[in-house]
């Protein structure tokens, strides 16, 4: 009888496994997305899982397509696999994966460094058990019959296991497999939905997609997609209970390990579903909590919060405990990109849905479209609020478009045409009339950023140096100062000599805090009956946003 292969986890199985994962979860996303039901059931887990994984994905794609010859070791394949999910994590499923990821990294790539070009299967039972303890860690207070006891159950299967990698990592799915199946009787929501755990469905598809990656076997579909709702008995729906937290806020933070200590107790007592994954000075933070920009500002406090994600819950959204089925669809949303934090609490304030988008971190199809179906609408108004963004946010709609969601495209190039837009939005209105209403009012809006040149260039006024302040008016440098205040000055004259009635002023966090002072009065002495309007944007792009509406 021939011999059976050993078989073990080298850096091309983790590259073959992150493809696999995200190739499975792009098949079981809107069947993940249709059980959510748990911490909120705004239907998009699936959604989130696949956008952590294509982040790992991508980030692994990248350290390979480093190597001109041969390859990356497994260390660096699986730090990137974990450092990839963790910049990429979307919702509380993604936030945890991407620390179950990270738990396993911190045990393969410490046996995998050096010389070592695989791990076999006595490493991989340790890894799954830190994944597992690593993940309840980052939870402020884990709930059994989540995704949590799926991984753990895998830990416990993979414990028992004795052999090579195909040998645990089959166990372990296994083991996951059985604790996704009995969910139901552990969380009652579950159970009054008839589902399984939507995280721990989703962990369940990329266990499956590692056993495929070590044994070169596929398991069969049907032995797990099966599982939810095995054995399941729906109960009648009690009476449903108060809502949770308005906002979902989420965040890459740089900080050390103190600070986010005191985060963590921060967060905890302003909302629930409190996630803090990373380490290492990098942390994904994400929390639910009525006061968004309360949880911006804890940030701001522990360190350096950035990819900022603020998403406005509609009413209806069943939180901690999950009292209420599914909501049903809204009717109308909307969806903006916004350059900086200031400018994300003020439209979700407005009822937005936004996409923080920062200097040099343009936001992929892949996250508007996410974006889109977070809105839980049947129809929504999408603002990309950047001329550079009209293709990807494009690509975006009709992606969603295709999943039966009505989406319009709004062509506004400026945030502070974005925020005209918005200001005019009737949700009670016809859907093509509320469409027109703010086309036109984000068309009838000039705008402008003053900004510092960061290199010697070509400009349509002229050469500019380093250093130099721009005033950038429609898109083209119109004027080249050597301070803010006065050529923002001037970009405000030169605007308002086509007339106008209202000013708005967005003011980045690097701006002297008497710009806008200087401003406000000038409109003030010098164009009569103009009102001005000033926002905080944040650490956005341009020190600098102007309107004149």
């Amino acid at each position: 009888m021939a011999q059976v292969p050993q078989t073990f986890l080298d850096a091309l199985a983790v590259r073959t496994w992150c493809g696999l994962a995200l190739r499975s979860l792009g098949r079981a996303r809107e069947e993940i997305d249709a059980i959510n039901v748990y911490p909120v059931a705004d239907g998009d887990t699936g959604t989130n899982l696949y956008l952590t994984v294509e982040s790992a994905t991508a980030a692994v794609e990248a350290v390979f397509a480093g190597y001109e010859q041969g390859g990356p070791c497994l260390a660096d394949a699986l730090r990137a696999m974990a450092h990839g999910a963790l910049i990429g994590a979307r919702g509380n499923s993604g936030t945890i994966l991407a620390q179950l990821l990270r738990g396993m990294a911190q045990v393969l790539a410490a046996d995998g460094s050096g010389d070592v070009s695989h791990v076999d299967g006595t490493a991989l039972r340790r890894a799954l058990r830190r994944a597992a303890d690593a993940a309840r860690e980052a939870v402020a207070h884990p709930v059994e019959g989540t995704v949590l006891t799926v991984a753990s159950a895998a830990a416990d299967a993979a414990d028992g296991a004795e052999g090579d990698c195909g040998t645990v990592v089959l166990a372990a799915y296994e083991g996951a497999r059985a604790a996704l199946a009995a969910t139901p009787r552990q969380l009652a929501v579950l159970g009054r939905a008839g589902v399984v755990d939507a995280g721990g469905r989703g962990l369940v598809t990329v266990l499956a997609a590692l056993v495929e990656a070590v044994t070169g076997e596929a398991v069969p579909e049907e032995t797990y997609a099966g599982a939810a709702g095995a054995g399941i008995c729906p109960e009648a729906p009690e009476h449903a209970g108060e809502g949770g937290p308005a906002y979902e806020v989420i965040y890459l933070l740089e900080a050390d390990d103190a600070a986010v200590a005191r985060l963590r107790g921060r967060l905890d007592a302003l909302g629930d579903s409190l996630v803090v994954v990373g380490g290492d000075g990098l942390w994904n933070v994400h929390v639910h909590v009525d006061d968004a920009g309360a949880a911006v500002e804890a940030g701001v406090e522990a360190g350096r919060p950035y990819r900022i994600r603020i998403t406005h819950f509609a009413v209806g959204d069943v939180h901690t405990g999950g009292e209420r089925p599914p909501r049903e669809p809204a009717q109308r949303a909307v969806v903006a990109v916004v350059p900086g934090e200031g400018l994300a609490g003020l439209y979700a304030e407005a009822g937005a849905t936004t996409v923080l988008a920062r200097p040099g971190e343009p936001p992929a199809s892949g996250e508007l479209a996410q974006a889109l179906r977070r809105a839980h609408a049947r129809e929504v108004v999408l603002l990309p609020n950047d001329a550079e963004l009209r293709h990807t946010a494009a690509a975006a709609a009709e992606q969603v478009r295709a999943e039966g969601v009505r989406v319009a495209l709004i062509p506004t190039r400026s945030a502070v045409q974005g925020i005209a837009a918005l200001a005019v939005h009737e949700p009670e209105r016809r859907f093509d009339e509320d469409v027109v209403q703010m086309t036109s009012a984000a068309g009838a809006t000039r705008y402008a950023e003053v900004l510092v040149a960061e290199r010697q260039s070509w400009t349509t006024a002229g050469i500019c140096q380093a250093g130099d302040v721009l005033g950038l008016i429609d898109g083209d440098v119109a004027v080249i100062g050597p301070d803010l205040t006065g050529t923002a000055e001037t970009v405000l004259d030169r605007m308002l000599q086509a007339g106008g009635e209202l000013v708005t002023l967005v003011v980045g966090d690097d701006a002297p805090e008497e710009v806008a002072d200087r401003l406000e009065a000038r409109v003030r002495e010098s164009y009569l009956a103009v009102d001005t309007v000033v926002y905080q944007g944040g650490r956005q792009g341009a020190l600098l946003l102007i309107g004149v509406e």
